[in-house]
Parts: C-alpha cells; structure tokens; sequence
C-alpha cells in the first residue's frame, strides 16, 4: 500500500518501538497481558488511559506492533522536536481543530498503522471518564478497531531517584483488551450509511452517540483490568 502524502514514517515508529523497549524493560518490569489481542496487521487505534507521563511510552514499549501516537504540541520542544517527530510521532494542538494532526493520523490508518490515542485528551484520573469525541472521529471515519489499552500501576509510588518517574525497576501492567467496532451496536437505521456520512457529512449525532459506546467498552476494560491485576489508577 502506499504511503498517504505527510504521514509519519512507518520505519520511524519501528525505530521508537525498539526506544521504547529498551528503556521500559530497562528501567521498568513492565507485565504485559493480551497482547495477541492487537491485530496482527491492518489499521488499529489503541486507546489508552492516561495518568502519567510513562503511560506513552510504555505502551510504545510493550505494543506488539509500532505506534504512532497524537502528542499534544507542548512536548515538542527543543530536541524533542525532531526525536518525536524522527519516530514517527504527531503534533496535535488540542486548542483547535488540528487538520494537520488530523489528516496525518488519518494517513496512519489508511496506510494500516497503529494510531495511539489518550481519548480523555490529557494526562488526567486515567479512568476514560472524560473522553473527547476525537476517537469516535477517527474510528468512524477510517473504520479501524479499537483496542482498549489499560496501563496500570505507573502512579502508585514515587522514585526516590527521581520523584516524577515510578520507582525503578518497580512493576508496570499493561493490558490489551478485544477489538471493538465503534459501530457496533448502533442502531440499524444508522448501519445503512455505515453510521458514518449522512447527506455527505458526518453527524454529530452520530459521533455523539458513538462516544458513548466506546466510552462503555474502554470504562469496562478498565475495570475488568483492575480487577484481573488488583491495581487501581490513582494520582498522588
């Protein structure tokens, strides 16, 4: 398939998986569960809650196949710029409408990557609670699965090296859920169009609505999550 005009390279995001793997696993015992969930190729979003700033990059780490993740704009900065972008990371400023960001994730699905989304839009209680309809976006619009994503036990205690970061060596449960349709579930009416363009625009109804399926199946990872692993996400 060829590769949509701006995407981010696909060998950029295999050379940050290789990062990834080498620091998590370095300073890190990450524990990862169902991973053989992520399919094997074709287009995929991993929607992943977010309460710490590890949560990323572990999942760069621990994935079974390279991400590409949407970054908010504030962490390009500096040399992170061009690292970020140099494996295959997008820029999106979550101020706006961000059509670059948008037409670039996009282009990661169309070419049958793996787009990483926090869908509650920052670094928060990492419980999805408060999911943005940007996920529903992209999942109706390109039609890729999501796999829900729960990284658990990155904010249960502070490093003593370096207060910010979890302690080293400590242990980091990263947990695949099953691939989901965000159409699954509508309503048939909606099905004829594919849920997704009505009179040649999407609805809002449409994203509205399936916001809320997808908040109920990544809201019931999570706890099925918690409870497999007998963590919780908390902030200190």
């Amino acid at each position: 398939m060829t590769q949509a005009t701006g995407s981010p390279s696909p060998r950029g995001a295999a050379v940050g998986r290789g990062i990834g793997i080498g620091l998590m696993y370095g300073l890190w015992k990450p524990r990862v569960l169902g991973a053989w969930r992520v399919p094997a190729s074709g287009p995929v979003i991993l929607a992943v809650n977010h309460s710490h700033n590890i949560d990323g990059p572990m999942l760069m780490g621990t994935a079974p196949r390279p991400v590409h993740f949407l970054i908010k704009k504030e962490a390009f900065v500096g040399p992170l710029d061009p690292f970020l972008r140099g494996i295959g990371q997008l820029k999106v400023d979550r101020t706006t409408a961000d059509r670059t960001a948008i037409t670039h994730a996009l282009g990661v699905l169309e070419n049958g990557g793996a787009l990483g989304i926090f869908p509650e839009g920052t670094r928060g209680e990492g419980d999805f609670a408060s999911l943005r309809a940007g996920l529903a976006y992209f999942a109706v619009r390109s039609g890729a699965p999501i796999v829900p994503v729960a990284v658990l036990g990155s904010t249960e205690r502070r490093g003593r090296l370096i207060s910010a970061l979890p302690p080293l060596r400590s242990r980091v449960d990263v947990v695949f859920g099953d691939a989901f349709d965000a159409q699954e579930g509508a309503r048939s009416s909606d099905k004829g169009g594919g849920g997704r363009r009505a009179g040649g625009r999407r609805t809002r109804k449409a994203l509205d609505e399936a916001t809320v399926r997808i908040k109920a199946r990544l809201t019931a990872h999570l706890d099925e999550a918690r409870r497999f692993t007998g963590r919780q996400v908390r902030l200190e």
